[in-house]
């Protein structure tokens, strides 16, 4: 049975994947998205903290009978700062910075908060959470036959910007296959949908194309193929998942997908498979509506050093059908 996630960890989730607060210097700050409280200690070694935490919910009847209804949460969305050594910004800058980019990323996501998408943007080998690998067969993702691609190779897959990393086999009946995992913050029981992209092409000595397949844990197969590619020019192909999703999420929380050439190498022209860009998209059971209230300073300065804090009022909602 589906469960429905709780509206603070949807909003923090939001946040934590989408802020981007930019110093003056041009380097990314370094702010962390939790629960509510403030965490003194952890402002020590960052640029600022923000947490989210319930303040009230509500229930609304939307007809008579009462069997749809409308659950609205009030959110404290609270944005701290302080000046500790080693800070390169003054905290009231830094504070205004990240409070101006809260409010970006909810107004700009306000008909889709309950959505987070991943992809390997920024990421490179040392990264754990998401990963990358080239081989020459569709083998289990857990097999000892994958090749992980290196930090350059990685870059390559970060944009949508034809800059592409090429996997080429040459021996005959040989594919060229890249594995994809992709870790889902979110609890396995309030997933909806997944969505899973990738844009690229593949070509070989038979014909051109490519397929992309899902692993379903489960029974231990790649299953749900779906081809494209055939035009020796990028083309996006995506999978969609909206049923059975336990069966694609593993006990880690992973997701793994797989795109390869539809045909082999012979031997004397190699099969080869260029991959531009990846994501896996995820939305869950939750509030599909959020956005910004109101917000208003709540600084503390009888402390040494003052902390600086802004307080964000936020309101989502969702709607739902109750039985009899």
């Amino acid at each position: 049975m589906s469960e429905t996630e709780d509206a603070a960890t949807t909003v923090a989730r939001l946040l934590r994947t989408r802020m981007r607060v930019t110093k003056d210097d041009d380097a990314l700050a370094n702010v962390s998205v939790t629960s509510e409280w403030q965490n003194s200690e952890a402002l020590k070694n960052l640029d600022g903290q923000v947490t989210v935490g319930l303040a009230e919910s509500s229930d609304q009847k939307i007809n008579l009978s009462g069997k749809t209804r409308r659950r609205m949460h009030f959110l404290r969305v609270s944005v701290w700062s302080t000046d500790a050594p080693g800070t390169s910004e003054p905290a009231r800058v830094m504070r205004r910075k990240i409070v101006d980019e809260a409010i970006r990323v909810i107004r700009q996501n306000r008909a889709k908060p309950n959505l987070t998408g991943y992809d390997f943007v920024s990421i490179g080998a040392a990264a754990e959470a998401h990963k990358a690998y080239r081989g020459n067969d569709e083998a289990s993702p857990y097999a000892q036959v994958w090749t992980e691609l290196s930090n350059d190779e990685y870059s390559k897959l970060w944009f949508s910007d034809d800059e592409r990393y090429q996997v080429s086999y040459s021996q005959n009946g040989e594919k060229a296959v890249m594995l994809f995992r992709f870790k889902i913050e979110s609890r396995e029981k309030t997933v909806k949908k997944i969505v899973l992209t990738f844009e690229g092409y593949g070509t070989a000595p038979s014909g051109d194309g490519i397929q992309i397949k899902v692993w379903n844990h489960d029974a231990g197969i790649w299953e749900n193929a779906q081809s494209g590619g055939t035009n020796g020019t990028d083309e996006t192909v995506t999978i969609d998942i909206e049923s059975n999703l336990l069966n694609y999420i593993d006990g880690s929380g992973y997701v793994w997908f797989l795109a390869e050439t539809i045909h082999a190498s012979d031997g004397a022209t190699p099969a080869t498979l260029l991959c531009d860009y990846v994501s896996c998209t995820v939305t869950v059971n939750g509030v599909t509506y959020c956005d910004v209230l109101s917000y208003r300073n709540v600084d503390r300065v009888d402390l040494k050093p003052f902390v600086f804090r802004t307080e964000i009022n936020v309101k989502s909602w969702f709607f739902e059908n109750i039985g009899e």
